[in-house]
């Protein structure tokens, strides 16, 4: 190996980064056995800043553009050297380069659920997730703080502590906010504002900030929203005396005999009355829906071994003052145990009682 390639692999002349990941953070710029030379080229890209480390300490921060690594514009580190100005010799120096883009499409969420206090339904819990963006706002103090001399940082080795900030603080902006559970929805853009406005202060003494916050979803316990769910159905149900008298009349009418009415009934008024208690406890007592009315019997008739009806109480009336219906007629009813003369039936006995019997003897 001639000298020339001796002094080309001792002295580094282009310094710079591309990533092709989309998760790191950090990266060192690999100079193992080598130094930087006087004059050298930086290139810092958009997107990134390049931190140097002299013998440890933090010294010169770098932002987009072209450099010439030269005594004017290294001043900390020509201090930190005591390099007069006719410095023109190599120098070894830890070059750190910074991704200060968006980390986007971070995921949060609540591990375990969060106690409040709502106005409606009282102590209660609820879990939340969303998603955060992170930003590198201060280099040298992200490189400081949470970096250290690590050649490779990524966004895995920090996106948990954040997570945890988030949390916290979510717990304590959503329990102080007052604001009832059934409107939080129509309020998470407000929260997250107020969640990323919250952490900001702690998240900047890592060097870093969280340019945006969600909150996509806020869930409640299951049997708190099963009680939701109770209590749509008893509003849908509207005023709940005519709902249970809709309830009586339509059992009703679904029912042939007495027995399947009066089960009908009781079916809409337990209805009712399950509405009308809820999860919560029992409602005030609504006024009891009117009784059912009267059973209208329906009646055959058998005449010359034919039957013929059902006839209601009143045709048979009007059978009786045309002749075409005496006492001696055999009837029939619903519930009435065989055929009877009519005269025997205590109901039809009455439609006699405006004309005399026929004489004796007749």
């Amino acid at each position: 190996m001639g000298i020339l390639d001796f002094l080309s692999g001792q002295f580094i002349d282009v310094i710079h980064w591309t990533d092709d990941t989309r998760d790191t953070m950090v990266w060192r710029f690999e100079r193992e056995g080598h130094e930087i030379k006087y004059g050298a080229k930086l290139t810092v890209r958009e997107g990134q800043a390049a931190v140097f480390v002299h013998e440890g300490q933090l010294a010169d921060v770098f932002s987009p553009g072209l450099y010439m690594l030269e005594t004017n514009n290294m001043p900390i580190l020509t201090t930190l050297q005591h390099w007069d100005h006719g410095f023109k010799s190599p120098f070894k120096s830890e070059i750190y380069y910074v991704n200060t883009t968006r980390f986007s499409d971070l995921k949060w969420g609540t591990k375990n659920p969060i106690m409040i206090r709502d106005p409606e339904f009282g102590p209660t819990r609820l879990r939340a997730f969303g998603t955060y963006t992170v930003k590198v706002r201060d280099p040298a103090v992200f490189l400081r703080e949470i970096v250290g001399t690590d050649g490779e940082f990524t966004m895995d080795e920090i996106s948990y502590q954040i997570r945890n900030i988030i949390v916290q603080e979510f717990s304590r902006v959503i329990a102080s906010s007052g604001i009832p559970v059934l409107d939080m929805a129509a309020n998470t853009a407000d929260l997250g504002k107020h969640v990323a406005s919250a952490i900001d202060a702690t998240i900047a003494e890592y060097g870093l900030s969280i340019p945006e916050l969600y909150i996509e979803n806020i869930s409640l316990p299951e049997t708190v929203e099963k009680a939701l769910d109770a209590r749509t159905s008893r509003g849908l149900a509207g005023n709940l005396d005519e709902h249970l008298k809709w309830k009586a009349a339509e059992s009703m009418t679904m029912q042939g005999s007495a027995a399947g009415q009066a089960m009908g009934m009781g079916m809409g008024a337990g209805m009712g009355m399950q509405m009308a208690q809820g999860p919560w406890g029992a409602a005030p007592v609504a006024a009891p829906p009117p009784p059912p009315p009267p059973v209208e019997h329906v009646w055959h008739i058998a005449e010359a071994g034919a039957v013929t009806g059902p006839f209601s109480k009143a045709a048979l009336g009007r059978m009786v003052t045309d002749g075409k219906f005496s006492r001696d007629t055999m009837v029939w009813t619903q519930g009435q145990d065989g055929w009877m003369a009519a005269e025997d039936v205590a109901e039809l006995a009455q439609l006699f009682t405006v004309m005399p019997p026929p004489p004796p003897g007749a």
